[in-house]
């Protein structure tokens, strides 16, 4: 059978689909205090500069990397920080953000909440944002303000632990009991060159292959052996059953000479429907292997047998890797019913979106989320919440005092000091905003 241009095969001893790193984004750079003091301008105005921009951390699909390895040896990935503002109203340099490459099929996530799904080659994402630069003294210059000392620190980048997660994208998943003839159809169809031996748990790592037939193009991935118990982490297959669920359909295969293949096929399927209910409904194709040197009435009984417990539907092919008997017609049948998925899949987007079309949503603007704020007390101690205050508060130089009575000024017109006051709050009782105490008012 023709090879096919190009496959993937994962090393061994290299391949790891799940890591731990903290993301430290840039923080922005300070804003500058900087009054002119050219020759011959007599009290020169400010001109302070503000700070640059802190550096994201971007991740970013590469379809030449095949493993999250690198990021057991670096758990921090770490953004530069913004260049503080100067005088004469020179802004500080911006960051350049952090390029992460990442395999494709790589998912992000913090918390359990999915933050990027990286399936594209060059897709960029930003997971982590650099902080803004703080603005200089010559920002808040006015007509009553002619001479400001205020400057504005740069706000911190996003800092927080994510969980890197890789499942392989491929149009074909073949699954089954080790040795059942996975990693010899991979071989055999594509130019993949998995390792082979006669011993459970021969594949230790996912291995991918491209196969042609006809105008179709197949990406199949051989996972790893399943056993009883896989989804409850027994054996390896657990370990790898996550990779099953980026594949449009599975081939199910099961070696011929198993003494009940209705079982080893039931056993299977339990474990799929176990990891993810999902699984369940996925498009399936059956094939019985290793036929080769088998009677046609031992293969016709083995056929009936697994009849009765699939559903009707389902194709059921009776195939010999080896020998090449039947695998054409095989890889017809699987590039058919990926097609199908495909076809399936763009329609429920379409269909999707026809149903969100013109259904009012009531929500808040984005302005008025910014704007909201909440204040809490807690004894003795009040804390104002927000993300327009807090933003305010992370911007200030709390050791400028004023800067600090600039953000005083902020929380009195937004209403927040009001709020304070109310609960109880008098001149020296202690305010909280974004982890900075300070007084209500100037001591």
């Amino acid at each position: 059978m023709k090879g096919v241009a190009f496959s993937v095969r994962i090393d061994t001893s290299m391949f790891v689909d799940t890591a731990k790193v903290v993301v430290v984004a840039g923080r922005g750079g300070k804003g500058a205090v900087s009054f002119r003091t050219e020759k011959y301008i007599d009290k020169g105005g400010p001109d302070g500069g503000d700070g640059g921009h802190g550096g994201d951390v971007i991740f970013v699909g590469d379809e030449n990397t095949n493993t999250l390895i690198d990021f057991r040896y670096h758990p921090e990935l770490k953004a530069d920080n913004g260049q503080n503002g100067s005088k004469r109203d020179r802004r500080g340099k911006s960051a350049d953000p952090l390029l992460i490459k990442v395999p494709l099929g790589t998912i992000v996530s913090r918390d359990n909440n999915v933050l990027a799904d990286i399936t594209e080659n060059d897709q960029k994402e930003i997971v982590a944002h650099g902080g803004e630069g703080g603005f200089g003294n010559a920002h808040f210059k006015s007509s009553t303000r002619q001479a400001p000392r205020v400057a504005e620190v740069g706000e911190p980048g996003e800092t927080f632990e994510v969980v890197l997660e890789l499942r392989l994208l491929a149009d074909v998943g073949l699954i089954g009991f080790p040795n059942a003839g996975k990693s010899t159809l991979l071989s055999v169809v594509s130019n993949a060159k998995p390792e082979i031996a006669d011993y459970a748990f021969t594949t230790l790592t996912p291995n991918l292959g491209v196969a042609d037939i006809d105008s179709s193009t197949l990406l199949i991935a051989d996972i790893p052996g399943l056993i009883e118990g896989a989804s409850e982490g027994k054996g390896l297959g657990g370990a790898f059953l996550r990779h099953v669920d980026r594949t449009s359909v599975l081939l199910h295969l099961i070696d011929a000479y198993n003494d009940d293949v209705a079982n080893a096929y039931q056993i299977i399927r339990k474990e799929l429907k176990a990891h993810s209910p999902n699984l369940a409904n996925r498009k399936e194709v059956i094939a019985i292997t290793k036929i080769e040197g088998l009677d046609d009435e031992i293969i016709n009984d083995q056929l009936s047998n697994l009849q009765k417990v699939i559903p009707p539907e389902t194709p059921l092919f009776a195939i010999s890797s080896s020998a090449h008997k039947n695998i054409k017609e095989l890889l017809r049948e699987l590039a058919y019913q990926v097609d199908i998925v495909r076809k399936e899949e763009a329609a429920q987007s379409e269909e999707a979106s026809e149903e969100t079309d013109g259904i009012p949503v009531i929500s808040l603007s984005n302005i008025q989320k910014e704007a909201s704020w909440q204040v809490e007390k807690h004894g003795e101690h009040f804390v104002a919440k927000g993300q327009k205050i807090e933003k305010f508060a992370r911007r200030t130089d709390f050791n400028n005092p004023h800067s600090l009575n600039r953000l005083r000024d902020i929380m009195r017109k937004m209403g927040v000091s009001h709020e304070l006051e109310r609960q109880g709050a008098v001149g020296d009782s202690v305010v909280s905003i974004a982890g900075q105490e300070f007084t209500l008012t100037e001591q």
